[in-house]
């Protein structure tokens, strides 16, 4: 294992000297003047993006947000127990995290968003593959840091894992007091910061910036991978969920059809309550004829055959009616 380690130490992949690389990290996390106004900017264009739910405008905002730039100096600096570095990288994220996170509730609060739109929702229920992502992307980040030359992959990245928008997400949420929206974004972010972090940190290690003594002893490594297997706890909980949510968003329109034979029910939404015992199923419909009791019992019965699992399905019905003209123009 010693000669494997040496070996990525001498040849690496490519990389450059260390002292090139320790002085373009502590450049890029430096707390300059370009760094916040970059962040504010960023900050509001997602935000805005966020509010009138265009995906265009949130991926500009992505590709100029700054916040890559010190995460890598962190790994970096955790890695080789610089502490210089430590500790204006993490000056730079936790700052740059807070003006993003209150700029985005201040124009909440201004706003008053009326309700959220998909891209909102969708950053407040992150899962595994958020952290498999952030794991690639993040490699990819700190490849291309120690190969100047694939550069051009940095705006990429940015895009994939998307450190920014979740950010605002939290703002935006906390300006209406959305608290378990604003957990989920919070988590998201935290999902993405660590996941970045852990890979670039493999990495540099692979780069050959550190040897197997070296690697043994660092707290850095033991930390990172605690905080990843923690968060792998509530984002497989929460992937197992959007499985088993997709299973019955594929299974309710067939069962409605082939068991009730209702053609004029039509699924609006669908919510599962899981702190029920067993869960709660609360479907909205629309339809032109009452929903009636054994019509529920028969797609209980339905459900718990085809999927295995109990659930005390709940209609909430929208009365629907077909209206024409009385006479053709």
């Amino acid at each position: 294992m010693r000669r494997i380690w040496k070996l990525f130490r001498i040849f690496g992949l490519g990389a450059i000297p260390i002292l090139q690389l320790r002085e373009s990290l502590i450049r890029d996390s430096k707390l300059t003047q370009s760094y916040l106004v970059l962040i504010i900017s960023s900050c509001l264009i997602a935000t805005f993006g966020l509010v009138i739910n265009s995906s265009a405008v949130i991926i500009g905002a992505m590709i100029i947000a700054p916040l890559m730039l010190p995460l890598r100096g962190l790994s970096f600096a955790a890695l080789e127990g610089d502490l210089t570095l430590l500790r204006s990288s993490f000056t730079a994220i936790a700052l740059g995290s807070i003006i993003a996170v209150g700029s985005s509730c201040l124009v909440g609060l201004l706003i008053n968003l009326p309700s959220v739109g998909s891209e909102v929702a969708s950053r407040t229920q992150p899962n595994m593959i958020d952290l498999l992502i952030a794991l690639v992307a993040g490699g990819i980040s700190g490849y291309a840091k120690i190969r100047p030359a694939i550069g051009d992959a940095i705006p990429g990245t940015a895009i994939a894992v998307a450190l920014m928008p979740p950010l605002c997400v939290v703002g935006l949420t906390l300006s209406q007091a959305e608290w378990q929206l604003a957990q989920g974004a919070t988590l998201l972010y935290l999902t993405n910061l660590i996941g970045i972090s852990f890979a670039c940190l493999i990495v540099y290690v692979l780069g050959g910036y550190a040897d197997s003594n070296e690697l043994s002893s660092k707290l850095s490594w033991g930390v990172s991978g605690f905080l990843i297997a923690l968060l792998a706890v509530p984002l497989g909980i929460s992937f197992w969920q959007l499985l088993d949510q997709t299973r019955l968003e594929q299974a309710i329109p067939g069962a409605i059809s082939l068991v009730l034979k209702r053609p004029d029910i039509k699924v609006i939404d669908l919510e599962v309550i899981r702190k029920t015992k067993p869960p709660s199923l609360v479907l909205t419909v629309q339809a032109t004829e009452q929903v009636t009791p054994e019509d529920v019992a028969k797609l209980e019965k339905r459900l718990r055959e085809q999927l295995g699992q109990p659930f005390e399905v709940v209609f909430e019905v929208i009365p629907s009616k077909q209206v024409k003209s009385s006479k053709p123009l």
